[in-house]
């Protein structure tokens, strides 16, 4: 699906001018899923890249939004720019990136950010910073 044009360059407006206000973080956007249960569930996460066919987060497939879409696609995305009064709000279906987009951003990542990635179990409780700190080593 491609969005309509007036849309997009609508997005590029908004978000254009939360940074020019100085948002504290214009691209933080809060993502709903469905839920295993059936309820909604919902964080925020961050917007990597966005055009014509749509907005780019990304995701560890095992985490528990990662799963909540692999089961339904269906979400939703709502920015909210304090200091400009505004918020736009996305409904639609989540379509994974292609392999190499997805490694191409993890090869981007900091290194520590992908050992953490690499150690952690995504959504799965740990019993401790001890028990992390041994999963990097």
């Amino acid at each position: 699906m491609t969005l309509p044009t007036e849309a997009v360059e609508r997005f590029k407006e908004c978000l254009e001018s939360a940074i020019r206000a100085d948002e504290i973080e214009p691209t933080a956007m809060c993502l709903s899923t469905v839920s295993e249960a059936g309820g909604v569930s919902s964080r925020m996460v961050l917007l990597k890249d966005w055009d014509e066919s749509g907005f780019v987060f990304y995701t560890n497939l095992e985490s528990n939004k990662g799963r909540q879409l692999d089961a339904n696609a269906e979400a939703a995305l709502v920015f909210h720019w304090k200091t400009l009064e505004q918020q736009v709000r996305i409904e639609g279906q989540a379509v994974p990136v292609s392999d190499e987009e997805a490694d191409a951003y993890f090869a981007s990542r900091a290194r520590g950010s992908q050992l953490g990635a690499w150690a952690s179990d995504q959504s799965r409780p740990m019993s401790g910073r001890a028990e992390l700190l041994k999963r990097v080593a």
